[in-house]
């Protein structure tokens, strides 16, 4: 009954997704672990967000294998990152690959996320950053520097390539995307104007982060639940 949930989850993110428009048609990936520690569902390559269904999603185990949806095929890339992740994060339940045109931007910006407004101050000393080595396709290579460079973090920005979000639940992966979404909309925004910034000071930002990060208990579930009701899902 566990991993009915699970899928019914996974396939509702990708709804939420699609409708805040941060789908990359059929190149990006989401998952969530399956209630088997060693297994994860994840999005059916070649497929839109907005038309993956419970029933679509493939299950995964950590060599490759697939164990369920043997019709459809996943992205090597999202192998990789996934299953690296899951392997040596327990504390990880579900991600969020994207690759929005804002969250690229930001990453292709030596400073990277700026606290530049509330959005971003989410992510207040708490974000990775992980520099472009092409397709993420080997699995020694690539997968030992990403998780090196996501260390314990939940959200890393992914250098000339977009976004990376974690979650205990699939609900704060969800949270973490879509405030970094908004963080990079209005830090790219901001730096198009050519105006002196206003940053606050660095004991505001460390406030700031513990306050946003500590405001609700379930991280995401309220938003979460207002995408369902509105979105009729």
């Amino acid at each position: 009954m566990q991993d009915e949930q699970q899928k019914k989850d996974l396939s509702i993110a990708h709804k939420i997704i699609a409708h805040l428009k941060m789908d990359d048609h059929t190149y990006t990936h989401l998952s969530i672990r399956s209630s088997k520690n060693d297994q994860y569902y994840i999005t059916p390559f070649g497929f839109c967000f907005a038309d993956v269904d419970e029933d679509m999603l493939i299950k995964v185990n950590f060599s490759g294998e697939i164990i369920e949806g043997k019709e459809f095929q996943y992205n090597r890339t999202g192998y990789i990152i996934h299953s690296n992740i899951y392997k040596n994060r327990p504390d990880v339940n579900a991600i969020f690959h994207l690759h929005t045109p804002a969250s690229v931007a930001v990453s292709s910006m030596k400073e990277g996320l700026m606290p530049i407004s509330q959005w971003a101050l989410h992510f207040y000393e708490k974000i990775g950053y992980h520099d472009y080595n092409s397709l993420a396709l080997d699995n020694q290579i690539h997968g030992s520097d990403l998780l090196k460079d996501l260390g314990n973090k939940k959200v890393m920005l992914m250098r000339n390539h977009g976004m990376l979000t974690c979650g205990k639940t699939i609900m704060e992966a969800m949270f973490y995307a879509y405030h970094l979404e908004m963080a990079c909309k209005t830090q790219i925004l901001a730096l198009s104007t050519n105006a002196e910034l206003s940053i606050p000071s660095k004991e505001i930002c460390q406030q700031a982060v513990t306050d946003l990060l500590s405001f609700e208990q379930n991280l995401g579930q309220r938003d979460w639940n207002a995408w369902v009701k509105h979105l009729k899902l």
